[in-house]
């Protein structure tokens, strides 16, 4: 079997570089308030286009304190997975108000109002995985 010609050190004619994998501790990474998070509703942005060139996702690790949110907002192409591990809050999905603990997982597809809410005693901890990292129009 023969080698693909860049393996075997011939040039197929493009500049394209080959996919790195990414290694991090979450310890390196600064916590970041995003606009529409208030009240200490933080962000790690783990996986993204631009930390690690991601082209499909992009993943975050958030921490709410208690009273903190992200208000009211939908997507227009993207949908994410909300994966509690640990606190409580309640998750609003289109007028809806679900009251959410560690291990429940929400799928939120393209189109849908949503916001979450920090409202127990403790910091709500979760994964936020969005796909695809960029929405073409946020929509407010």
């Amino acid at each position: 079997m023969s080698k693909p010609a860049a393996v075997r050190g011939k040039s197929s004619g493009r500049s394209k570089q080959k996919p790195v994998a990414t290694t991090c501790n979450l310890g390196q990474l600064k916590w970041i308030q995003y606009p529409g998070h208030f009240n200490q509703a933080l962000s790690k942005a783990i996986v993204t286009p631009e930390r690690s060139g991601s082209r499909f996702f992009d993943y975050r690790m958030s921490c709410y304190e208690p009273g903190a949110y992200v208000e009211s907002h939908v997507h227009k192409v993207q949908e994410q997975i909300y994966h509690v591990i640990s606190g409580e809050g309640i998750l609003v999905v289109d007028g809806e108000e679900r009251l959410v603990r560690a291990n429940d997982v929400t799928h939120i597809p393209p189109g849908v109002v949503h916001e979450f809410h920090c409202t127990g005693t403790e910091t709500l901890v979760f994964l936020v995985i969005t796909s695809p990292p960029m929405d073409e129009e946020p929509c407010r």
